[in-house]
């Protein structure tokens, strides 16, 4: 039997091989997951269709297919359950290697205390630590059953690189800025790692340029002073925990107040499509987030209809789906708005990027207490700079502008936003 690329989603074509979760020759089981598809939107698990052995793999991590290419052969019978994987077999690894001792390992005893569990590895994973020297203890694993995947190797790799500029935190063989992956090609003096870029960066460059060449971008600024929605955090922020289960945060202000400015001026919620402009009657809000694999944008649905708590949870949800690889098309498609919040990283201005075919988008910033004139008096206030990018195809400067200034309104006065005005 043969175990297909399967269908990913509509404006999906082409896949590459992230990692193997089994390796030739092991048994396998009905809707055990075998391999992990990269795509240019999401990760895609292909679950084994039959409890069988698989016998050959005829793609390797890094390969790229196409929708209903053959991955691997199947035999049928011989695995009454699920046998736990072992690595994959690689060119790039030797038979003997003792990484393919890694998988779900038991806690070894001995006469004086016990031995620490291994934690499950995936082959690509195991790789990455190898070549970067790095304890597979020392990884949070975000897989299945807590499995490493190399993600979460590089992830850890980059984190201690930018809390450390000394020699120690730097792996073998690889730049503070970036660990060595596996599949990369290294100069023969150890002065370049060449990886291939994964489908999600290529398609984020492909669409970053089109946006460039396609669209009049401009982008306006403002500065909004977030002394009221600091004070109701404070007032009401535990009681507001203890009733919804989730923080209130700055983002489901900003979120209703873009919703607000949106009906306001609605050339920003607006799309040219051929010849036409399309005004959206729906606030879709795409909430852009770091995922696993670098920023995505999942959409939280009808914005407009939500509370602060629904949005907050909502967030919250999208956030946890893309940093364990589970966001689905239907979490990344149809957004009429995107706000990115920079500010979380320290970014204090910034020109963010449309995302097509979107008009608008709207950058946050981090917040700094700076002195404001206020009646007349120096006080000290926390500030935050607004950057909101447009399409000036459909938006003009004034509504651009206007917009703006409508959300800096109600992030200064939050009843706005409760009465709606």
């Amino acid at each position: 039997m043969e175990l297909k690329v399967p269908p990913a989603g509509e404006s999906i074509s082409t896949v590459m091989i992230s990692e193997w979760l089994v390796a030739e020759g092991d048994t396998v089981s009905e809707d055990q997951i075998l391999v992990v598809l990269e795509t240019d939107k999401i990760n895609v698990e292909v679950p084994s269709p039959i409890n069988g052995q698989l016998t050959k793999i005829l793609k390797a991590p890094g390969d790229d297919a196409d929708i209903g290419d053959v991955l691997a052969e199947l035999s049928e019978g011989g695995a009454s359950g699920k046998k736990e994987a072992t690595p994959a077999k690689d060119s790039s690894v030797e038979k003997d290697n003792s990484a393919a001792k890694v998988s779900s390992a038991k806690p070894a005893s001995s006469k004086g205390s016990a031995k620490a569990e291994e934690p499950i590895v995936s082959p690509a994973a195991r790789r990455v630590l190898d070549e970067n020297k790095v304890d597979a203890k020392d990884v949070k694993g975000t897989g299945k059953d807590g499995r490493v995947m190399k993600e979460d190797v590089v992830t850890h790799i980059d984190q201690a690189a930018s809390h450390s500029s000394g020699s120690k935190a730097t792996p073998s063989g690889a730049s503070p800025s970036k660990p060595r992956e596996a599949g990369g090609e290294s100069s023969s003096e150890g002065r370049e790692d060449v990886v291939s870029m994964s489908p999600l960066r290529r398609k984020i460059a492909e669409r970053l340029v089109h946006a460039q060449q396609t669209a009049a971008i401009l982008t306006t600024f403002n500065e909004v002073d977030v002394s009221a929605v600091k004070r109701l955090r404070e007032d009401y922020g535990k009681d507001f925990l203890d009733k919804h289960g989730v923080k209130l945060g700055f983002m489901s202000f900003f979120v209703k107040a873009a919703v607000e400015a949106l009906k306001a001026y609605p050339a920003v919620n607006a799309e040219i499509r051929e010849n036409s402009i399309v005004y959206k009657n729906h606030y879709d809000i795409g909430v852009a987030v770091g995922g696993a694999k670098g920023l995505v944008v999942p959409v939280l649905r009808n914005a407009d209809q939500l509370s602060f708590a629904e949005v907050e949870t909502g967030i919250k949800d999208l956030a946890k789906k893309a940093q364990s690889m589970k966001l689905t098309m239907s979490d990344l498609e149809g957004g009429t708005f995107t706000i990115s919040n920079g500010g979380v990283y320290g970014s204090m201005l910034s020109t963010p990027i449309l995302n097509p075919p979107q008009s608008g988008i709207l950058g946050l910033h981090n917040i700094v207490e700076r002195p404001v004139a206020i009646d007349g008096k120096v006080e000290i206030r926390p500030i935050m700079y607004l950057a909101l990018s447009y399409d000036h195809r459909i938006i003009d400067g004034q509504g651009a502008v206007s917009f703006l200034v409508a959300v800096k309104r109600a992030i200064e006065d939050p009843a706005r936003l409760l009465l709606e005005i």
